[in-house]
């Protein structure tokens, strides 16, 4: 059992636009409470920079409150008895008590209520279900204090039943393991998601990609996606092979500055069509496919290279291609048979990456080529392909003086 910082609660309170807001939605007839992330979060000495907050009063009433206050309230979600309460610029969201009576998988028909353990019991796992007053105490209804001093997560009640309330949870179970468990899964749950796992299918694609890329950037996303390969659920997810060598290097590169798609590229993309199958698979946007497809035209790049990669290859690489899937393709395969990559090329790769050299730009322009008398047509194009061939083989010089030779040389093959 590892000991949680209960000052920290202390400190949460004081901060001055949840107190004001805090102090406003709570009277003798109605109470609000901090619920949920933000508790868990502050007890286990992790930032909080969100805070949602759960109240006995029904949204119309507080957004007459906040009004009342001199808040802003936006009725964000309504309908499910979520209102945003801005506070001096800081958004809170406030959510009604709630007791679910029925659910598909995917949503639930709500009613609201006034109890705090039923709201509670009706979350997904203890310690997402803590919940802290205006003076300082913490309510625990489902042994979520001990689950997380323990670096447990486990499901409230009947794990089975608490999934299909929602299959999403089967991911959520992973993801929160993967960021707040310190052992192994939790039997039960584990039991429960493998059980249930069927229910994946009725989810859609954008809520799975979601998670996954969540899950991916984790503290313990290494361990984690081995055990969801163990027990047949990454397969399903990915619809193709995976590569967890790759991601555990990837993970040590970019331990400071996580970013989720580079590490499905890592641990998914060996070739192009696995981008694409990705792209449907999980919904992604424009712009992760575009990520995924740069590491993958990378990757069959180097792994064909046929000389070691030295700080040149790296210039030239930098000219064409984005600087920091590079880094990401050279982190993946590195000590493997190919590529091999020089130790001056790393560190020309850390140059471009952190600014201390800029990246290359060739330095002719179509107009260059116009002025010098070459007329306006196809022509232009071809030469300044030719040119640029050149100036790739020549290492990217920038300089003026190479920049005129370079034009030089090009006006002279007309």
């Amino acid at each position: 059992m590892e000991t949680l910082d209960r000052q920290a609660l202390a400190s949460l309170l004081e901060r001055p636009e949840l107190r004001s807001l805090l102090e406003a939605f709570n009277d003798d007839a109605e109470e609000t409470r901090i619920v949920g992330g933000a508790v868990r979060n502050a007890l286990l000495g992790r930032p909080v920079t969100e805070v949602d907050c759960t109240t006995t009063m029904l949204p119309e009433a507080i957004i007459e409150r906040a009004k009342k206050a001199g808040f802003k309230a936006v009725p964000t979600g309504i309908e499910h008895g979520t209102i945003t309460v801005i506070v001096a610029g800081e958004p809170f969201e406030i959510t009604t008590l709630r007791e679910d009576v029925e659910t598909d998988g995917r949503y639930a028909v709500v009613h609201f209520g006034r109890d705090f353990a039923l709201d509670a019991k009706r979350r997904d796992f203890t310690i997402n279900a803590l919940s802290l007053g205006l003076d300082g105490q913490l309510y625990d209804y489902t042994d979520g204090v001990a689950d997380l001093a323990a670096r447990r997560v486990r499901f409230i009640g009947d794990a089975r039943t608490r999934i299909r309330e929602d299959y999403l949870r089967i991911m959520r179970f992973f993801r929160f393991h993967a960021e707040y468990a310190d052992a192994d899964p939790d039997p039960d749950g584990l039991a429960a998601s493998g059980a249930e796992r069927q229910g994946l299918t009725i989810l859609s694609k954008e809520r799975i990609r979601h998670e996954l890329l969540k899950l991916l950037v984790a503290r313990r996303a290494k361990d984690t996606i081995r055990i969801l390969a163990n027990y047949g659920f990454l397969t399903w997810l990915l619809g193709g092979a995976a590569e967890f060598g790759r991601l555990s290097r990837v993970a040590a590169y970019d331990k400071n500055e996580p970013v989720p798609i580079w590490r499905l590229a890592a641990l998914a993309v060996m070739v192009e069509e696995d981008a694409e199958r990705l792209r449907e698979r999980l919904r992604l946007s424009n712009d992760e496919h575009k990520k995924l497809t740069a590491y993958a035209r990378l990757l069959c790049l180097l792994k064909t290279q046929t000389s070691s990669v030295d700080a040149v290859a790296i210039r030239r690489m930098a000219a064409d291609h984005d600087i920091e899937a590079i880094g990401i393709v050279v982190a993946a395969t590195a000590g493997e048979p190919f590529p091999v990559v020089h130790a001056d090329a790393c560190e020309a790769l850390e140059r471009f990456r952190s600014g201390a050299e800029p990246i290359p730009v060739f330095p002719l322009r179509g107009a260059d080529l116009i002025e010098g008398g070459v007329p306006k047509g196809p022509k232009v194009g071809e030469l300044l392909a030719r040119a640029r061939q050149a100036w790739l083989a020549e290492g990217c010089r920038m300089d003026e003086a190479y920049a005129r030779d370079l034009l030089g040389r090009v006006l002279g093959q007309v």
